[in-house]
């Protein structure tokens, strides 16, 4: 089917998560003509240019042969024009050769791009993360030679973390760094799962890798931070020789098919040191960071691109006798329409908590006020787990929900409605599974500070509770949503005062527990900006979503969290045996 950019709901949904205030006082060059014509134009790229390849990449995929990875049949001239209309510099500095617009305008950007070709997306979207590494970390001469590069999309970052025996434990891995004797070094190792570690879309590949040195101390103290370059970089900027790494194999997976899942073998490969010795692991997190807030923004995407192919079948198939008036088209079974609404709402709940947080990453960075940039990071990194997971099990369940939609039809790929479940489950797998988003919830954002931002976040959402109990038509929102920042509550306190066995068995359910009120939150918040508003038809819908919302999801919050202390209650090592059947 044809993929067409929702850029209307972005538009609104960034009207609804303080954008416009952001722009206007951090932003004053930029308007809200200049919002909708970047908007406009990201979503002819990727409407014309990128959707089109995405079939095309699933069934052919990216090739490896002879030691080189080809691209995906179109995408490395679909990548030369990304980079051509400028959309890899969004939101890089200006003194690196950055546009400077706001993160929250490159979320809402790279939505549509995911949408339209997730595994495409892939690519530049590492390459943020190595900007952001770089500007942070990097050296003079990396921030002189190799940031204005990527930030131009001439060249092209890979994050190499992964190896076969270190996947999320880090403290494994056995790459070794040595000095060279003359200010570099050398890296022998194997990295796995490397995403578009090899390609021919661009010029030269720049990968952040992690290692040891020989004298490092063991564990995550004695990592540290290196720059390898596919090509060697001259001190003019021009390419030398080709460095001393390479592909060995491609991964053959589930889904994604057009990017490229690379082996790396290092074999004394040149290398710079990135920041300092044995703060690897802090400075490869500034990356991570950036790259789980967009895999967040891949599930919505990847949710929208399965509710428009669902939405459109529905129209058109004709099956039973519908309950609603209609054309006989199955849209007119009652189920159906909730299911489609439903996927509507988790959509639009999970974008809003994504551009939320980008939004408050701008302000943290930009506030002329201490305080206002301090309340704006920790609700950040709050929200940061709850973006990457809750939004990721968004798209997984909308892809299913969408394959459900299509009936046996789904199930055969040729409807592409099995390619999309298929790429959506990878988000919730890399840059951190989404168990390990819920122990960084629980351990590092909640219960580390005493839960003051989960408070602080709690007061904000019964404020808007408040304010939708008293306003015509969303009384019965304001009223769920009041209860759910409740248990939410509730269950918070209980997580402060648990032993570490009880939190742990608890994460999980309790992310899904924040990310479900939150998502209500945005929903109301939605709602609230959509009342009274002359655009009746379309805005209507912000309503009834929340409606819907409040009464499918909110009505659960209450149990969640009421349950969360019995999770633990059966995992001592004497209850195992109900494992082993």
């Amino acid at each position: 089917m044809t993929f067409r950019a929702p850029v209307r709901d972005l538009a609104f949904a960034l009207s609804t998560v303080g954008h416009p205030d952001l722009l206007a006082r951090h932003y004053p060059d930029l308007d809200g003509d200049t919002v909708q014509a970047v908007l406009d134009a990201a979503a002819a790229f990727a409407d014309n240019e990128l959707a089109p390849l995405n079939r095309q990449g699933d069934l052919v995929g990216a090739r490896y042969e002879n030691g080189t990875v080809t691209a995906a049949p179109g995408f490395a001239d679909a990548y030369r024009r990304f980079v051509e209309q400028g959309w890899n510099s969004l939101s890089a500095d200006p003194a690196h050769g950055g546009q400077g617009l706001s993160k929250a305008m490159e979320l809402a950007v790279f939505e549509m791009v995911h949408a339209a070709n997730m595994a495409f997306g892939l690519c530049p979207m590492l390459t943020q993360g190595a900007i952001e590494a770089l500007t942070l970390h990097g050296t003079p001469r990396q921030k002189e030679l190799v940031l204005p590069k990527l930030v131009s999309g001439e060249w092209t970052g890979a994050m190499c973390l992964t190896e076969p025996q270190a996947g999320s434990d880090l403290a494994a891995l056995t790459s070794v760094a040595r000095p060279d004797g003359q200010g570099g070094y050398r890296i022998s190792g194997q990295k796995i799962f490397i995403t578009w570690g090899d390609h021919d879309a661009a010029d030269n590949i720049c990968h952040l890798i992690i290692a040891r040195t020989p004298d490092a101390p063991p564990g995550i103290k004695g990592i540290s931070l290196f720059l390898a370059n596919k090509f060697q970089v001259k001190d003019d900027g021009s390419l030398g020789p080709r460095n001393s790494f390479r592909p060995a194999s491609i991964e053959h997976k589930l889904g994604i098919h057009g990017s490229p899942t690379c082996v790396m073998l290092y074999e004394d490969a040149e290398a710079e040191l990135v920041g300092e010795l044995g703060q690897g692991l802090a400075h490869m997190f500034v990356m991570m960071n950036a790259a789980r807030l967009q895999v967040g923004v891949q599930g919505v995407a990847i949710a929208e691109r399965a509710f428009q192919q669902a939405l459109a079948f529905s129209q058109e198939r004709r099956q039973g006798r519908t309950a609603l008036p209609g054309d006989g088209a199955i849209y007119g079974h009652p189920d159906v329409r909730r299911t489609l609404m439903l996927m509507k709402a988790r959509i639009e709940a999970a974008r809003g908590i994504c551009l939320t947080t980008g939004v408050l990453s701008d302000v943290a960075r930009l506030a002329d006020d201490p305080a206002e940039r301090a309340a704006a990071k920790a609700r950040q990194e709050l929200l940061t787990p709850i973006a990457k997971a809750w939004s990721t099990d968004v798209g997984v369940d909308v892809a299913s929900a969408g394959v459900q939609i299509h009936g046996g039809m789904g199930f055969i790929e040729e409807t592409g409605a099995a390619q999309h479940y298929r790429d959506a489950r990878i988000a919730p797998i890399y840059e951190g599974t989404n168990g390990i988003q819920a122990l960084d919830l629980i351990g590092r954002k909640v219960r580390a500070n005493g839960g003051e931002a989960m408070k602080a976040l709690c007061a904000d959402m019964a404020a808007t509770a408040d304010r939708l109990s008293a306003t015509a038509g969303l009384e019965g929102v304001g009223v769920r949503l009041g209860a759910g920042v409740a248990a939410l509550e509730r269950a918070t306190r209980w997580l402060l005062d648990a032993d570490n066995i009880a939190a742990q068995a608890a994460a999980t359910p309790y992310l899904k527990l924040a990310g479900d009120v939150t998502g209500g939150w945005i929903l109301g918040r939605q709602a609230l900006a959509a009342a009274g508003s002359e655009d009746q038809p379309w805005l209507a819908a912000k309503g009834a979503l929340a409606r819907l919302w409040a009464s499918q999801v909110l009505t659960q919050a209450p149990g969640l969290a009421d349950g969360l202390a019995d999770g633990a209650l059966d995992l001592e090592p004497t209850q195992a045996t109900a494992l082993a059947g």
